[in-house]
């Protein structure tokens, strides 16, 4: 569990995940794809859920999720307890989300970001430790801590 990522995408952001399936493999992490399989329209909340699921059974240590924009994505997986999903939009925002906020679950909009983009965003999200101090106060406030999520 503790290298592997759940992934899913609704059909704004199946071509997205298409295209870092590869890249997380490179990094060394699991893969544990819940689809979608196609660019036929489906529901994205669904497949929040599939990665909550995953994450809380302890299938998976971390999520990411793609949809058009992410912000669908982003309301819907951060309403599972102990989901911390980020949508991020650069590597900045991806380095401040773990950082700050120890988020444990990556968002990307597939019509926002290109894949090299977003590869960075991997790259930064999953290479960068939570902070802790302060921080920890604040994320204890808004997500309780539970063993695999």
């Amino acid at each position: 569990m503790a290298d592997t990522v759940a992934v899913a995408a609704d059909h704004g952001g199946y071509d997205l995940k298409c295209a870092l399936l590869p890249e997380l493999r490179a990094l060394g992490f699991g893969v544990l794809d819940l689809g979608t399989d196609s660019r036929e329209s489906v529901d994205y909340p669904d497949f929040a859920e599939a990665v909550a699921r995953a994450m809380e059974e302890g299938r998976a240590r971390w999520g990411l999720l793609a949809c058009g924009t992410g912000i669908g994505m982003s309301m819907a997986a951060n309403r599972h307890r102990g989901l911390r999903a980020a949508l991020v939009h650069d590597g900045l925002t991806a380095r401040l989300a773990r950082q700050h906020n120890d988020a444990n679950v990556l968002v990307l909009g597939g019509r926002i970001l290109g894949p090299e983009l977003a590869k960075e965003c991997i790259k930064v999200f999953f290479s960068t430790p939570f902070e802790g101090g302060r921080h920890a106060r604040r994320v204890a406030k808004f997500s309780p801590v539970k063993a695999n999520v």
